[in-house]
């Protein structure tokens, strides 16, 4: 966006719009379209079709009758130079724009014109990897991260003898603590010619140093991107006369959301650039301040009148000492307006600077814009009395645009013929707002108007309203009431409800002055809306006035909780009925639930067991040593009643859990081939089959011991009892009050058996020898 005259000239896609600043009627239109083999070149690169376009990134003003437009020319920047004629511009020649112009439409970039030279601040290549400060033929070190490391410019300025630059880059040299973006000033002279030798067409002249944006304490928090800034502004702040320079700036996107404005002197920049260098003497030690005694003389950095003269030791040394030790600091010693908000970012600002009340002060009226469409007005209330200490007021917040479209741009213009406007730009719109709203009907009484702390507005008392800046006899105390510091003033009678002070949604930042029964009809035509890209899709006859944000509803942590134990209490209720009808569907019999109902129990292989029926057992081959191997599995798993077995045929006795139970004595193990360890880590005892025997399907890594012992103890209290052992042809008879112990010889272990004691007692042990 660029002002000339009356005009305003605004850069789009493919498009340069000449609009009137009245009432942004358009009055000449420049098409400049990339040409067909560019664009299908860009599209081979890689790059999509939307990209591949012209976006005018540059629009500067040489000299009287010459215009410079740059566009992106589908990632091939290109240059062109208009006549400037009276209504209308002619193309005079077109020329290449690498190094004035980005390649990517969204690489940010600035550039200036000053005394007939193009000053710029970009990135020179396809890739956006070697940015540049450049004027012809001279520029910053190529791919040295110590000079420029992946900056976003912001803008530029000229002031003095020398020309300034402002961006955010990678901090060099927090890089041993970690990444970090912090905000740069660098500046350059005008009559820099370049150095001797190998310096010819590089700065002898440039120097860099951070902005120091942030919450003053013991631990500052640091607001450390900067997103826009404005041009210098000279006023009157307390008692000192200052040319101040407003940025916006924020935090990482991967951060605490918040956005700051700050504002920083001419004077502290040049105080700083000069002060101590910083430097790093080894990879990884300290960045750390020069010494006096270190810095060559010429002094780096300093403007002289042939700089090809210079010795090579100081342009040694500015080229590794580019960036200063110290840092800029805020002018009023903390932000001006501080939001911590996730729901918008600042993006942009303007300033109608040095503002006149009534009494004689004066104040900058700040605009911010967010990317969420917002425009919001706010003053530092004490500026006029000191230069030290901030007292934020947000005027008003107006909603210009939809909340999912960012703005872009923002300039306050005025004119003699009109009262000041401030223009809004969009990626598809524009915008012209008037810069208050102080006779608006819904501002009745004295005390509402004064209470709005809006430089531009004051109660006249003759005519008994709200008047705007620039009324006849403004500036006397006796025909205005006004209070910016306050917002109250003695003769004025209280407001009818005590005035909101609270935060806005920000660390120091006032509610707006607008209550929400006082607010200025959004049917008031405050502006108009030119479409520039798109069809119009937010229709609006003015922008809306808002108090502050819309508070989204939280709960109180009362009802969080009571909603948590209610959820919590439901879920086991749920869980225990569900849980009890599926028990009831599900039941099995009882003797099932239990862990040993019987003595009726079979020892098997768990992985055998499928193939015990009709199964040979083969030679056994002998074990090597290291292939001996001790399984350990017991399943002990109740048996269907067998009509062949002749336990069948038994008289059931009592249940007792004790006839049911096994306890393998701890004390075997596995001493060679011949022995077998009954118990593994579980506690389990599984059969073996034979030496080195795989099963048929391949599974089974068994292995069998020939000689198994049971040592079974059986008391009796009945005058008859017989110990039937399935499986084995013995029949044993236990006499009254007697207790026999029987050493059983197993040949074949994995033959499935069952102990049936009849009407006798086992003891609850079996030892396997």
């Amino acid at each position: 966006m660029l002002r000339d005259g009356d005009n305003l000239l605004v850069g789009g896609r493919n498009l340069v719009y000449n609009l009137s600043l009245s009432d942004l009627a358009e009055q000449q239109r420049l098409t400049w379209y990339s040409n067909e083999q560019d664009a299908k070149m860009c599209v081979m690169k890689g790059k999509d079709e939307e990209n591949c376009q012209n976006y005018i990134r540059i629009l500067a003003r040489n000299t009287n009758d010459r215009l410079l437009l740059c566009g992106t020319n589908a990632f091939k920047p290109v240059c062109r130079e208009y006549g400037i004629h009276p209504g209308n511009y002619t193309m005079v020649k077109e020329k290449p724009g690498q190094a004035v112009c980005p390649y990517d439409p969204h690489h940010n970039s600035t550039a200036i014109y000053v005394d007939g030279d193009l000053y710029t601040g970009t990135v020179a290549d396809f890739s956006g990897m070697d940015p540049i400060i450049y004027r012809e033929p001279l520029q910053t070190e190529q791919y040295d991260s110590m000079s420029l490391n992946a900056p976003d410019f912001v803008s530029s300025m000229t002031q003095g003898d020398f020309v300034y630059f402002f961006f955010r880059e990678t901090a060099v040299e927090f890089i041993n603590c970690g990444k970090a973006v912090f905000s740069r000033v660098a500046r350059v002279c005008k009559n820099d010619r370049g150095g001797p030798h190998r310096f010819r067409n590089r700065w002898t002249s440039f120097l860099k140093s951070r902005l120091n944006c942030s919450v003053t304490g013991e631990f500052p928090f640091y607001f450390n991107e900067i997103q826009s800034s404005t041009e210098l502004i000279e006023g009157q702040y307390g008692d000192t006369t200052a040319q101040l320079v407003y940025g916006t700036f924020t935090t990482p996107y991967n951060s605490i959301s918040g956005s700051a404005v700050c504002a920083f002197s001419l004077q502290d920049i040049t105080d700083t650039f000069e002060g101590n260098f910083k430097e790093q003497t080894a990879l990884n030690s300290n960045w750390l301040p020069v010494q006096s005694s270190k810095v060559p003389d010429p002094r780096p950095g300093q403007c002289h009148n042939d700089s090809r003269t210079l010795p090579d030791l100081t342009l040694n040394f500015i080229k590794t000492h580019s960036l200063m030790d110290e840092s800029v600091p805020s002018f009023f010693g903390q932000p001006i307006v501080i939001r911590t908000s996730y729901r918008y970012r600042f993006t942009q600002i303007a300033v109608d600077p040095q503002v006149r009340v009534p009494g004689g002060k004066t104040y900058d009226v700040l605009f911010i814009g967010t990317d969420n469409g917002k425009v919001i007005k706010a003053i530092n209330a004490l500026s006029a009395e000191k230069r030290h200490g901030v007292r934020p007021v947000v005027i008003e917040e107006i909603q210009v645009f939809p909340v999912h479209v960012a703005i872009r741009g923002l300039k306050v213009v005025k004119s003699n013929k009109q009262e000041g406007r401030l223009v809004v730009i969009s990626d598809g719109e524009v915008q012209s707002l008037r810069l208050h709203r102080c006779d608006s009907n819904k501002i009745s009484s004295c005390s509402e108007c004064v209470a709005l702390q809006d430089p531009y507005c004051a109660w006249d008392k003759v005519q008994g309203k709200c008047r705007s800046h620039g009324s006849g006899k403004w500036g006397e105390e006796s025909y205005f009431f006004q209070s910016i510091s306050t917002g109250e003033h003695s003769a004025c009678p209280p407001p009818k409800a005590s005035k909101d002070t609270s935060s806005a949604g920000g660390l120091s930042s006032n509610q707006p002055k607008f209550s929400q029964d006082h607010q200025p009809s959004n049917n008031q035509p405050d502006g108009q809306v030119i479409n520039i890209i798109q069809e119009k899709t937010f229709e609006t006859n003015g922008p809306s006035v808002a108090a502050t944000d819309v508070v989204s509803y939280h709960y109180s942590v009362e009802t969080l909780i009571l909603a948590v134990l209610t959820g919590s209490l439901s879920a086991l209720m749920v869980g225990f009925i569900a849980g009890y009808l599926c028990g009831r569907k599900c039941h099995k019999d009882e003797d099932d639930n239990l862990p040993y109902p019987d003595t009726e129990y079979e020892y098997y292989e768990q992985r055998q067991n499928m193939n015990r029926i009709n199964y040979r057992i083969q030679a056994e081959p002998k074990l090597l040593p290291q292939e001996e191997v001790q399984y350990a599995e017991p399943v002990l798993v109740p048996q269907p009643p067998k009509m062949h077995s002749p336990k069948s045929t038994l008289r059931k006795g009592p249940q007792n859990n004790s006839e049911a139970l096994f306890q393998f004595q701890p004390d075997t193990g596995y001493n060679g081939r011949d022995n077998f360890r009954g118990r593994d880590n579980f506690g389990t005892l599984r059969s073996h089959q034979g030496d080195n025997y795989r099963r048929g399907d391949g599974f089974s890594t068994t292995r069998s011991v020939k000689k198994v012992y049971l040592l079974l103890a059986v008391s009796h209290t009945r005058p008859h009892c017989l110990l039937h052992l399935q499986g084995l042809d013995r029949v044993a008879t236990v006499g009254e009050n007697e207790t026999r112990r029987f050493l059983v010889y197993v040949e074949n272990f994995e033959r499935v058996f069952t102990l049936s004691s009849g009407t006798c007692v086992m003891t609850r042990q079996v030892t396997i020898a």
